[in-house]
C-alpha cells in the first residue's frame, strides 16, 4: 500500500501545487490545497489526526485532477494519497445508500441493460427532455437530494451500444482491436461508439465489442470503495487476456486512466494482480491516441476537405496529465477544422467524481463556470473533449452559463469528417 507518511515528508512545502490546484482557486484554503492536505494525511498516519466528519469533507473536498502531481518538483502522487485514505472513510463512515445503489448497477451489466431500457421509457416523467440546442440531454423537474432541478444530464438510450452490434464487426482487415466503449458511451453517449466503428470501417480494422467487459471501476475508486473496485478489475484483466487482442482502445479518459494507471495502484497490496495489471497497460490506448499513432487515418482526413468549423479542445485530466495525451486529438482535428485554443486547456472542467457531483455539487458547479469563461472566449462552434465525464460536466455549465457552445467527444467530428 501507499506510505502517506513518506509522501507527506516528502513535500518541501514549495507552493507550486497550490498555483494550479482546482479547489484551493475556488475556496482559497491552505487546508484543502495540496500541501495541506498531505500535512494532514501525515498527522492521520501519526495518530495526531482523528477521521471525523470534518477531515472526511477536507479529503472529499479534492478534484483528483492531478495538477499539483504534475506542478510538483518530485512528482508526489497526492491523488493517489487522497484516494488510499478515502477507502478508510468509506470503511469508517460506509458509503451513502444511492452510490451503493449506482453502483450495484454498474457492476452488473445484465440488470443494467433492464434498468437502462426502462430509464429510457420513464426518463420523460422525471426529466424534461432537452430539443434545442443540448440535444440528447434532460433537465428534472424538481429537485432530488442528488440531482438539482438546474442540472443538464444526458438522456438513456433506446437501447444501448453494446446490444445494438454483433460482438465481432469483420471489416475485410487483416489487424483485429478491441473496444472498451465505457458506461456513458454505451448507455446514453451512444454515437461515440458507432463513430468509433465508423472509422474503423474506413481503415478497414475489425472490431471486437468485447461484450463481457465491466465497468472499469473508476466511481467507485474515487470514492473509496475498494472491494467492489478489485472485484471489476480483475474480471476485466482475466477477460481481456483470455481474448489476447493487440490493442484495446478506449474513447474515455476516466476509463483509459483507470485501467492503463490506477489498477496498478489498486493492487499494490496484491503482486501477482499487479504484474498482471502492468503487463496488460501496454495494450490499453486512447482512442485517438491509437488512431494518430497507428493507423494512416490522419492522411485520409487530410484529403477529405476541411470544413469551416471551428473546435476548441478540453484536455480531459486523466488524459493529458495521467497518460500525457494532448496532441493525438489535436493532431486528427486540425484537418478538417479550425482548432482555436482556449486561454488553458489543461483547466479542470471540474466533474471529480460522484462524490463531487452529488455532496459537492456548488464546489462542481464553480469550477465548471471558471471553465466555461474560457470557452466563451474562443466564440468556437464547438469544445470537444475525450472523456463524457467532462462532456456531461461542460454541458451542464455551459448550459447553466446561458451558452450555445456544446462539448463532442472528438471520434465524432472525426467519423462526421470522413464523410
Amino acid at each position: 500500500m501507499i506510505d502517506l507518511l513518506d509522501i507527506s515528508n516528502a513535500c518541501v512545502k514549495c507552493g507550486k501545487c497550490i498555483q494550479v490546484c482546482t479547489i484551493y482557486d475556488i475556496n482559497r484554503d491552505e487546508t484543502t490545497s495540496p500541501r495541506g492536505f498531505l500535512d494532514l494525511l501525515g498527522a492521520y498516519k501519526n495518530g495526531d489526526l482523528n477521521l471525523d466528519k470534518s477531515a472526511k469533507q477536507i479529503f472529499e473536498s479534492c478534484f483528483l485532477c492531478t495538477n499539483c502531481v504534475e506542478a510538483c518538483p518530485k512528482n508526489l502522487r497526492v491523488d493517489t494519497a487522497i484516494e488510499s485514505v478515502r477507502v478508510d472513510i468509506s470503511e469508517k463512515y460506509g458509503i451513502s445508500w444511492y452510490k451503493k445503489i449506482a453502483f450495484w448497477f454498474l457492476s452488473h451489466r445484465k440488470i443494467l441493460d433492464i434498468a437502462a431500457k426502462m430509464g429510457y421509457i420513464f426518463q420523460s416523467c422525471a426529466f424534461k427532455i432537452q430539443n434545442e440546442k443540448f440535444t440528447n440531454s434532460m433537465k428534472a423537474r424538481f429537485s432530488l437530494p442528488i440531482i438539482k432541478k438546474e442540472r443538464l444530464l444526458p438522456t438513456a438510450s433506446k437501447k444501448s451500444f453494446l446490444n445494438s452490434h454483433p460482438e465481432f464487426i469483420d471489416n475485410g482487415g487483416d489487424k483485429t482491436i478491441g473496444l472498451f466503449i465505457g458506461c456513458m458511451g454505451n448507455y446514453a453517449y451512444t454515437n461515440i461508439g458507432e463513430s468509433i466503428l465508423k472509422i474503423c470501417k474506413t481503415l478497414k480494422i475489425n472490431v471486437h465489442l468485447m461484450k463481457k467487459q465491466a465497468c472499469c471501476g473508476a466511481a467507485m475508486y474515487f470514492t473509496g470503495d475498494i472491494k467492489r473496485v478489485k472485484s471489476l478489475a480483475k474480471f476485466n484483466i482475466e477477460y481481456f487476456e483470455k481474448l489476447n487482442l493487440e490493442a484495446i482502445i478506449i474513447p474515455e479518459a476516466t476509463c483509459s486512466a483507470m485501467i492503463r494507471v490506477d489498477y496498478e495502484h489498486v493492487f499494490s497490496d496484491e503482486k501477482s494482480w499487479q504484474e498482471r495489471a502492468i503487463e496488460l497497460k501496454d495494450k490499453i490506448f486512447l482512442a485517438t491516441e491509437f488512431f494518430d499513432k497507428f493507423t494512416n487515418l490522419s492522411e485520409i482526413l487530410a484529403n477529405k476537405n476541411r470544413t469551416d468549423i471551428s473546435i476548441t479542445y478540453h484536455d480531459p485530466c486523466h488524459a493529458r496529465k495521467m497518460q500525457g495525451i494532448y496532441k493525438e486529438p489535436r493532431n486528427l482535428l486540425n484537418k478538417n477544422f479550425k482548432i482555436i485554443e482556449m486561454k488553458n486547456p489543461n483547466k479542470c472542467c471540474g466533474f471529480g467524481g460522484v462524490t463531487m457531483q452529488t455532496n459537492r455539487y456548488n464546489l462542481s458547479r464553480k469550477a465548471g463556470l471558471e471553465k466555461t469563461g474560457m470557452i466563451k472566449k474562443t466564440n468556437a462552434n464547438f469544445v470537444s473533449a475525450e472523456c463524457s465525464a467532462c462532456r456531461m460536466q461542460l454541458n451542464n455549465v455551459l448550459n447553466i452559463d446561458k451558452c450555445d457552445i456544446r462539448c463532442v467527444n472528438p471520434v465524432e467530428l472525426i467519423a462526421e469528417a470522413l464523410q
